[in-house]
């Protein structure tokens, strides 16, 4: 279990880093040469605000989507770990850590989806 855990975790950060390092070199690539005015803050576009925007920003090759997805990977890659636990804890017949690790996942995603703004 532990090495299965491992190699999630692994290979998400992993995954995660070179979506966001080719997503940076894209976006270098593209707008490497433009000064940036720090006068006015600018957050990210709405339409890399939801999981859609992002997707559809990846597909149109955009760079700041490309970026905003490895985070997503990011973020899913504990989700996923928890996930995973709850399975093998599920397949060792192991209640007690089943149903603890069940709660830890519902926390979590309810914190990610109804936790702030």
């Amino acid at each position: 279990m532990e090495k299965g855990i491992g190699v999630l975790l692994k290979t998400g950060v992993i995954t995660a880093a070179l979506v966001v390092l080719g997503g940076g070199i894209l976006y270098l690539v593209r707008h490497g040469t433009a000064l940036p005015d720090y006068r006015v803050f600018s957050g990210e576009p709405d339409e890399f605000k939801s999981v859609s925007g992002i997707i559809f920003g990846v597909w149109s090759i955009r760079a700041r989507a490309w970026i905003q997805l490895g985070l997503l990977i990011l973020i899913a890659t504990p989700v996923a770990r928890v996930a995973f636990s709850i399975a093998a804890f599920a397949y060792q017949r192991d209640r007690t850590y089943t149903f603890i690790t069940l709660i830890v996942f519902v926390v979590l995603i309810y914190s990610l989806f109804f936790g702030g703004p």
